[in-house]
């Protein structure tokens, strides 16, 4: 478990396909392709609102059989996963309507997901853990049919960030995999991170550095297909703030720890302590590009990583003298306040930290992580476009626009008037 919590989030398994795909869209739609018998609606029953809500919303109008009764033989033995919660499976089923299903019935028309869609989604209570490799599995796309979303117990229908990152990005990067092997995308796509991917290894990259070389998520770099998918996921639900701050790792290098230290992580840039440029003071960090000038209790004005600072302090000029009036206050040579052990202190009494100094790494890795990244995109705008008459950034400002303004109340009264 400690191996899979220290990768819990850098390893989402955004999707698998583990079957041959053959085309939904040569199939003819009729009212529904599952027997009548095997989605009984039980007037008086405890879920009957519901289950009436799926069958009228997805099944009569998009063959699509939403299963959040978990069903065993549906899922992977090897796994230990626990069923969906009602309430939860509910909220979620509003929310894909709304911020997915919806959304292509508007953006596109009202045919296209009848054609393309998946014909089964699955819910399932919790992730699927590989102790193995530390990660987590969050959907998986099935021979182009069966979508399965699991964590649906940790929904927060509150915090889109999360909506975005465990549930509907994650829709979308399915739905993508399905497409795809219904019209495959261009091989030029392959050829822009060719040498970077990392098949085996993909959880242990951090951000910066897969950034850096084209790759939106560390698990984009995992394999061609994936980083396909997820290219078009991350456009379709990060903000553009979000956005901005890919463009700003991308752009940097990065450096890479000497040493077997099995925790040693790579990073877009490395500070050095003290301002001294050597291998032993040498720290690494991958937040944002946050320099601020820095007043030195010497008057130096310096630039340094604004929310980075050592656990040293600065100490003051000796001999430290006692004030007479005051004996818990002390001062320097120069006259400085000071702490009983000699520490300068702020206007608030706090000892002033020793700032992080901040060199920029040289980008070595061969590739234009910011080109890359527009590239991949553009390459995906052109094939959605092309092959299915699917407008991404029309796609992309829908979503966006609902992400932001969905009202959970609203939408539970769909279920909660069903007669």
């Amino acid at each position: 478990m400690k191996l899979i919590n220290k990768y819990i989030l850098s390893a989402l398994v955004m999707g698998v396909c583990l079957f041959a795909f053959s085309s939904c869209s040569d199939d003819e739609f009729t009212p529904t392709i599952f027997p009548d018998e095997s989605e009984e609606v039980v007037p008086g029953s405890a879920t009957y609102k519901f289950d009436k809500w799926l069958k009228q919303t997805y099944l009569d109008v998009y063959n699509l059989d939403f299963r959040y009764k978990m069903q065993d033989v549906g899922t992977n033995m090897n796994y230990n996963l626990v069923p969906a919660d009602f309430r939860k499976a509910q909220d979620l089923a509003l929310l894909a309507e709304y911020l997915w299903f919806d959304v292509y019935k508007d953006v596109v028309n009202p045919e296209f997901l009848k054609l393309y869609g998946p014909r089964i989604i699955h819910l399932i209570g919790s992730p699927a853990y590989n102790p193995s490799s530390g990660t987590m599995i969050l959907g998986l796309a099935e021979g182009g049919i069966k979508v399965s979303l699991f964590r649906v117990n940790e929904l927060d229908v509150n915090d889109f960030d999360q909506l975005n990152e465990f549930y509907f990005k994650t829709m979308h990067h399915e739905f993508s995999h399905i497409l795809h092997q219904t019209k495959t995308y261009p091989a030029k796509f392959n050829t822009i991170s060719v040498g970077k991917y990392d098949g085996s290894n993909w959880q242990d990259r951090q951000e910066g550095v897969v950034l850096s070389c084209g790759f939106v998520t560390n698990y984009a770099s995992s394999a061609f297909r994936e980083d396909f998918a997820e290219i078009i996921a991350n456009y379709i639900v990060k903000t553009d703030a979000q956005w901005e701050r890919f463009y700003e790792l991308a752009g940097r290098g990065w450096a890479t720890p000497s040493g077997d230290d099995p925790n040693a992580v790579y990073y877009c840039y490395y500070y050095y302590k003290d301002n001294k440029v050597d291998e032993e003071n040498k720290q690494y960090f991958s937040e944002d590009n946050n320099y601020v000038d820095y007043v030195t209790p010497n008057g130096d004005t310096v630039k340094v990583f604004s929310n980075k600072v050592t656990s040293e302090f600065y100490r003051g000029e000796a001999p430290y003298t006692q004030d007479a009036e005051n004996p818990e206050k002390y001062h320097d040579a120069k006259n400085r306040p000071v702490d009983e052990s000699g520490f300068l202190l702020d206007e608030r009494g706090n000892k002033i930290a020793i700032p992080v100094f901040a060199y920029p790494v040289e980008d070595k890795d061969g590739i234009d992580g910011v080109a890359a990244l527009k590239e991949k995109i553009q390459i995906a705008r052109e094939w959605l476009r092309d092959s299915f008459g699917v407008d991404l950034d029309k796609l992309r400002e829908e979503v966006q626009k609902r992400q932001v303004n969905y009202d959970i109340v609203e939408l539970r009264k769909q279920i909660d008037n069903v007669q």
